[in-house]
């Protein structure tokens, strides 16, 4: 029995109602007993069998969840026929279910009831009017020529460097809004009504060819390379110094409230936001520890089955790449735990000022970067 929301004062009063029997227990079986029903369970709390003899016996029928083997849209771009099959959201339409509950991967499509939880009737039609709101402000987004979707107002698009590219694939298969189509050749189509910022594309391609006006390798690279790294004979300050990636969307905010409720963490640190760690390309990691830096970590949303990614597949892009940087490490003989990952939500900002300092303490340990004074 489900009981979401408001329904749940109903439950509660139903039980006290003198008459009415509740149980918690495993239907076994429901046979004919005379004019009667009778059903036949296994009662959970007790462990035992009971029998309880009924004039009417009515089956809950379950939801059954959208698949791409029976898609409700049909549109021949990126991530597939229908609505992504997501296990995290057990095969309902996939959005960011925090911030971005009417959004699905396809720009312009709203889902709604039914097809994003399982809802009650009353639910559903409130569901229907964010999701109208929704379309709504897409209309008129779309009209005005800013963006759809997050970092409203912002009105940049991904721009290419199309003679150096190398037509790898990495970007069109990893945008999670299929924002990037490709021809016969696998060179990338981009398409701006498609696109919500997020940067994934700029952190896939190994040739650095993309990115946005105010938001490319170059910007960030340059905000790594004016980050003061003390030398070991320096004695004016602590030789120590860790670069931060840190989300703007969760971690940053997170920040914030640290600060806000006065918690510290090492003055070691030094924080740079982006868009979202799907954006991050290796470049700024291997830049920041060529230039001494003693290590890097990147701070962003949580993925996996907790999953609270704003850009859907982000910091789980992240992850992967983390994963590989161990060559990159290696080509400049360093160790891997001088680079990490955390992940964080957005009112885990009491967490913030250990997950650092443990980090910290563990650079510590290793010792400074050999780049250093280099």
């Amino acid at each position: 029995m489900r009981t979401p929301g408001l329904s749940e004062n109903f439950y509660k009063s139903i039980q006290q109602t003198p008459g009415i029997f509740l149980t918690k227990g495993e239907v076994t079986n429901v046979s004919k007993n005379g004019n009667t029903l009778a059903v036949a369970a296994s009662n959970t709390l007790l462990g035992e069998n009971i029998q309880v003899n009924a004039d009417m016996v009515v089956l809950a029928t379950g939801m059954v969840p959208v698949t791409v083997d029976d898609p409700v849209v049909n549109l021949a771009y990126r991530q597939g026929p229908g609505f992504r099959d997501n296990a995290i959201f057990n095969g309902y339409a996939d959005s960011n279910f925090i911030c971005f509950p009417y959004e699905t991967q396809r720009t312009g499509i709203y889902a709604a009831g039914a097809i994003r939880r399982a809802l009650t009737v009353e639910e559903s039609v409130e569901d229907a009017t964010g999701a109208a709101l929704k379309a709504i402000q897409c209309i008129e987004s779309v009209n005005r020529g800013v963006s759809v979707h997050p970092r409203s107002g912002d009105m940049t698009f991904p721009e290419f460097f199309f003679q150096r590219c190398t037509q790898c694939k990495r970007c069109t298969e990893e945008c999670p809004f299929g924002a990037l189509d490709d021809d016969e050749k696998g060179t990338p189509k981009p398409n701006p009504a498609r696109c919500r910022r997020c940067g994934t594309c700029m952190g896939a391609c190994p040739e650095r060819i993309i990115g946005f006006a105010d938001y490319n390798i170059d910007s960030i690279g340059s905000m790594v390379k004016s980050v003061k790294v003390p030398s070991s004979d320096d004695y004016s300050e602590p030789p120590m110094r860790i670069l931060g990636l840190v989300c703007e969307n969760d971690a940053l905010p997170a920040l914030d409230m640290a600060a806000l409720n006065k918690l510290s963490y090492s003055a070691d640190v030094r924080l740079i936001p982006v868009r979202c760690l799907g954006s991050v390309n290796v470049i700024w990691i291997k830049d920041a520890l060529s230039q001494g830096m003693d290590g890097v970590f990147l701070l962003g949303c949580k993925h996996g089955d907790d999953y609270q990614c704003h850009f859907v597949k982000g910091s789980e892009l992240a992850s992967i790449r983390m994963k590989k940087i161990g060559e990159a490490l290696a080509s400049l003989a360093l160790e891997n735990e001088r680079v990490a990952q955390f992940e964080v939500a957005i009112d885990d900002y009491h967490t913030l000022p250990k997950i650092i300092n443990d980090f910290v303490e563990i650079i510590e340990g290793l010792g400074p970067n050999p780049f250093k004074g280099f």
